[in-house]
């Protein structure tokens, strides 16, 4: 009988550790896993995946962008925003990223205790989360800018963090 029970355990604790490694990139950023029936991006789209899409990313974020009220994020220049990654770049920044104060320090929260290295659309996501707290905490005033100010240096710790853990020493298997 008492290996029957080991059995059941070891079975769970690998169902268990299965799912929880499948859904682990879910628990950062869940919008980017949702399908979205008035967008025509695709599920989980990744800004990043060569040298050139780095540079058009960071030519976007030079750019002047657009917040509406309503947290919309939009790309001024008309030739940036006509690019097919520029959609991309919408979806991110509109549909992905959390843009409250709340959403994000739950996401700090959860990135305090991430083990690892960071997934690239994660550590993306972030940083656009991060430049995002950055224009929010500079256009705020008061108690407001406080805390932004505190939202941003969350995020700044766990990018931080998330670097020197991938630009440290490899254990070899």
């Amino acid at each position: 009988m008492c290996w029957k029970t080991l059995l059941l355990l070891l079975l769970c604790y690998d169902a268990q550790a299965t799912v929880s490694h499948r859904w682990s990139r879910a628990v950062l950023f869940p919008a980017a896993h949702r399908p979205k029936r008035s967008s025509s991006v695709p599920l989980n789209p990744i800004l990043q995946s060569s040298l050139e899409e780095v540079e058009l990313l960071y030519e976007f974020l030079l750019a002047e962008l657009e917040i509406s009220p309503d947290l919309q994020i939009s790309i001024k220049d008309e030739e940036l925003a006509s690019l097919r990654k520029a959609s991309d770049f919408r979806a991110v920044c509109n549909d992905i990223i959390p843009k409250r104060v709340p959403d994000i320090r739950r996401l700090s929260a959860t990135l305090s205790s991430h083990p690892g290295v960071l997934k690239k659309e994660d550590f993306e996501r972030t940083a656009l989360t991060l430049a995002y707290a950055a224009y929010r905490t500079a256009l705020s005033q008061g108690h407001q800018k406080d805390i932004w100010a505190q939202s941003l240096r969350s995020l700044f710790q766990a990018l931080r963090r998330d670097l020197m853990r991938s630009s440290g020493p490899r254990v070899s298997p």
